[in-house]
């Protein structure tokens, strides 16, 4: 499979994925391996709030064998509006899979204003870049 034909499936698995948010949890994780397009499992994640100058730490998380995790945010919190980080620690993860990387942890800072909507963040992974965006 080609580079470019391996992208659009990773981003065609990423959009069904995101199809079935947890029922109540605001927040969703997704980790897909761009040089192979298969989920990305053992991956931890941490959930962080922007509070002042400081990022408070809220949760954490490791991906599942889809490469996900359906409920970061903590089942006993209010989500609030306002600046968020999910920081990806890929090293270890790329390194079991035999590879160097140039970003052994990825750090995606979004902000939420609408706290009845779901946020979904779809990660898409290779040793030396990554693309994220808003999923749904």
């Amino acid at each position: 499979m080609t580079p470019l034909r391996m992208t659009f499936a990773a981003l065609a698995l990423s959009a069904f994925s995101s199809l079935a948010p947890a029922a109540g949890n605001p927040l969703s994780v997704h980790v897909l391996n761009l040089e192979n397009g298969l989920p990305s499992p053992g991956i931890n994640v941490t959930l962080e709030h922007h509070v002042g100058q400081d990022w408070q730490p809220l949760a954490q998380g490791t991906t599942n064998e889809q490469g996900r995790i359906a409920e970061l945010f903590p089942a006993n919190q209010p989500f609030k509006a306002g600046e968020y980080r999910v920081v990806f620690k890929t090293g270890e993860y790329l390194e079991k899979a035999g590879h160097e990387t140039f970003f052994p942890e990825i750090p995606v800072i979004f902000k939420v204003k609408q706290t009845d909507q779901h946020y979904h963040i779809p990660l898409l992974l290779s040793p030396y870049g990554f693309s994220t965006y808003r999923g749904s």
